[in-house]
């Protein structure tokens, strides 16, 4: 069964970065390295700080723009409930 990832990125000033995907490690990585341009590749967006995961694409997109529209206060105590510490999370997904 397929598994999509609703992720949030950020990157050592804390900028955060709402995504989704259905390869969490190669989208990480092509963040980590830079070879994605635009928003990411500018603000320097290199931390996975929270994911989730659904079987459902559609489920995966909704619960996208549902983050994006939270506050930022929300979306920190979304990442503090998973990933107190901040830490980067992609040595565990890998």
């Amino acid at each position: 069964m397929k598994q999509y990832f609703v992720y949030i990125a950020s990157s050592y000033r804390k900028t955060l970065y709402i995504g989704a995907t259905s390869d969490l490690v190669k989208r990480i990585y092509e963040h980590k390295n830079g070879l994605i341009d635009g928003f990411t590749k500018k603000y320097n967006i290199k931390n996975l700080v929270y994911y989730e995961t659904t079987n459902d694409v559609n489920s995966a997109i909704s619960r996208e723009k549902q983050l994006k529209k939270w506050k930022r206060d929300k979306k920190e105590k979304l990442i503090a409930a998973m990933n107190p510490d901040r830490e980067d999370l992609y040595e565990a997904i890998i």
